[in-house]
Parts: C-alpha cells; structure tokens; sequence
C-alpha cells in the first residue's frame, strides 16, 4: 500500500466514523422525543444556542487547525471520536512521538500518532469499564480523605512532566507562553478547567508569534 493509499483510507474510515458519531450523539434526543412524546422548547433552544453555539463553533474551529498538525489525519479522527484531546489523546500522541523520535509531519508520525491514540482510546474504554464495575466497592477507598489529594494532582503531575520534556528542549520559546498563561489563570479567576478548549489555541497562537520574533530577531543578529 502507498502512503496516498494508506490517507485515502484514513480520510475514508474517519469520514464514516465522525458522521456515524454525530448520528448517534444526536439519536438520542429525537429517540427520547419519541420515547416519552416530549419535545423541547423550541425558542428557549434557539436562544440558547445564538447564545452559546458561536463560541463552541470557534473553538471548534480553531482546534482543529491546532491539533491536526501535531495529531496527524488518522490521530484527529480518531480524537475527535473519541474526545478529551487536551487532557489525554494530545499528551499520548505527543509522549509517542517523543520516543520514537519522529517529527509529527512525518509519514512515520502520522502512523506512531495513530497507534498511541488508539491504544490510549482503547485502555480508556476497559479503565472505564472496570471502574464502572468496581465503583460500588472501591468507592470507599476513592472517598478516602488521605487519597483525595492525590487525584486533585494526576492532571498537573501528567502535563508537568512533559512540559519538562519539552521547555527543557527549548526553554527560550516557552519563557513567553509560560509567563502568559500564568498572568492570565492568576488575574482572570473566571478561566478555569472548562475554559482549557479556548486557552491551548491561544497559547499556541501567541508561542507560534513569540517564536517568529526570536528567529527573525536571531536571523538579524547573525547577518
């Protein structure tokens, strides 16, 4: 198989699979419409999605340009599936690229991205299926007080670690973002987890722009 055979079939697959999602996803409304012979409120529908729908459309859009490079064409569809990129699909594509040492624009990225995304998609799936037979009796023991700090901390302990990977490879390009973000969760409490969707897009806009000052900046001095 070629490598332009082997994208039409990624192209194909994800096409078929991100549609039927979005059949599924929106199957259950009308399914329960039917069900329970209910129907929404059609003006309070409206008036919520002119309301909210625009912001969910950018964001949508702007990750999308944003991922894509760094997950390649067989890693987005799958991600976009399956969902939690920022917090899961995004490090695991990331980590396996960095131990293969491939660049993610690469033929050989785009298979590791790939593989590391759905493995990660599938170990989620039994995780989550074992935790939903286990809750009952383990729900002590994740209850406990001595083990609540611990979970409040995977996320932070899961990007710090490869944000050390990373920084440490180009600390000069992330002294910028770094400061930024930082004034940004500390002076605006109103940025929190939820807003994570809107803030990656900009970090990586405002990194991109900080880094085309530094080289055109290092070109200078070097002539």
């Amino acid at each position: 198989m070629t490598t332009n055979d082997y994208m039409n079939s990624v192209h194909k697959s994800g096409r078929i699979w991100n549609l039927t999602m979005v059949a599924v996803l929106f199957s259950f409304p009308v399914i329960c419409c039917f069900v329970f012979g209910a129907s929404p409120d059609w003006k309070g529908l409206v008036m919520g999605l002119v309301a909210t729908a625009p912001m969910y459309w950018a964001v949508g859009l702007i990750e999308t340009f944003t991922y894509i490079p760094m997950l390649g064409a067989g890693g987005s569809y799958l991600s976009f599936v399956t969902g939690n990129i920022s917090n899961l699909k995004l490090p695991v594509a990331l980590n396996a690229l960095e131990q293969a040492e491939v660049p993610a624009n690469s033929e050989e990225g785009e298979v590791v991205s790939t593989i590391a995304i759905a493995v990660s998609s599938i170990v989620t799936t039994l995780i989550i299926v074992i935790g939903v037979i286990l809750i009952v009796p383990l729900m002590p023991l994740l209850e406990s007080p001595v083990l609540e700090p611990a979970f409040a901390m995977i996320l932070p302990a899961l990007f710090g670690g490869l944000g050390v990977v990373f920084i440490s490879k180009n600390w000069k390009i992330a002294i910028a973002p770094v400061i930024l973000m930082l004034i940004l969760f500390i002076t605006i409490p109103a940025l929190n987890a939820g807003t994570v969707g809107i803030m990656v897009p900009v970090g990586v806009l405002f990194t991109l722009l900080v880094t085309r000052i530094l080289y055109k900046k290092t070109s200078f001095l070097n002539q």
